[in-house]
């Protein structure tokens, strides 16, 4: 009996070691912020970070399964353990390490203006008095902009594609936003390649990192040899083409 005992709970171990290593990495991501997340012609979440997590996790021998969840929820979900990580293009900031642990940086990027075509600007302080839109809680909203102590008129929105739409007719003078989704909608976007350029690109770096719990250290330190060896065989390279055409 001893040994029989013995033998389902060794099974039972067996069981659970097995379930544990093939549950799947659950990651948050707010399809709204074109090329890095967004919904493609079937509803399905796509985008550079999406490919880039995916492909992070394969390294790291993960079932990437990815959930859209809003901006506005998206940092409580993770707090709440209902996600593992967030690949939504978060900036690595100083305020946010408080609040969550971060991988290594997967992208660098800067602050971009986006004008009407025909306007330009030398500097942010030429968009003082102006009106300035931008997705709500990103970095140009809750950093650029305030720190550069320019008294603009500011307008946020819960996705960045809303504030373009008022650019476009005219409720806007400018958009602020990360420089990759900039030149998205003022190149790439049909219905707006010929209405808007980018005016101009902030010298200060910014970098991207999938943000997890403070405490998940062991998931990090997994994810960070995953974006290593993306990086080291070439497969971010293949990303990068194929969502921005960068050699």
């Amino acid at each position: 009996m001893f040994r029989t005992l013995a033998v389902s709970l060794l099974s039972l171990l067996l069981c659970a070691s097995v379930a544990f290593a093939e549950k799947p990495l659950v990651v948050a991501s707010d399809p709204t912020f074109p090329p890095n997340e967004m919904l493609n012609k079937d509803k399905e979440i796509v985008g550079f970070s999406i490919d880039y997590i995916k492909a992070v996790g394969k390294e790291a021998g993960f079932d990437v399964q990815v959930k859209n969840i809003a901006w506005d929820g998206i940092f409580a979900a993770l707090a709440s353990n209902q996600v593992d990580v967030i690949a939504a293009s978060v900036s690595i900031t100083d305020k946010r390490k408080k609040a969550m642990l971060f991988t290594d940086p997967y992208y660098e990027l800067h602050q971009a203006v986006v004008l009407p075509l025909g306007k330009e600007i030398k500097d942010l302080e030429e968009l003082a008095g102006k009106r300035v839109g931008g997705q709500i809680g990103t970095t140009a909203m809750v950093q650029t902009i305030p720190a550069s102590k320019i008294k603009m008129i500011v307008k946020t929105y819960d996705e960045v594609g809303l504030a373009f739409e008022d650019l476009a007719k005219g409720n806007l003078d400018a958009v602020m936003c990360d420089d990759p989704v900039a030149k998205y909608y003022a190149n790439t976007k049909d219905e707006y390649r010929d209405k808007f350029h980018i005016g101009l690109v902030t010298g200060e770096p910014e970098f991207y990192g999938f943000a997890l719990r403070k405490n998940d250290k062991e998931l990090a330190q997994k994810l960070n040899a995953g974006i290593k060896a993306v990086q080291e065989k070439g497969i971010e390279k293949q990303i990068l083409e194929k969502w921005f055409g960068t050699n």
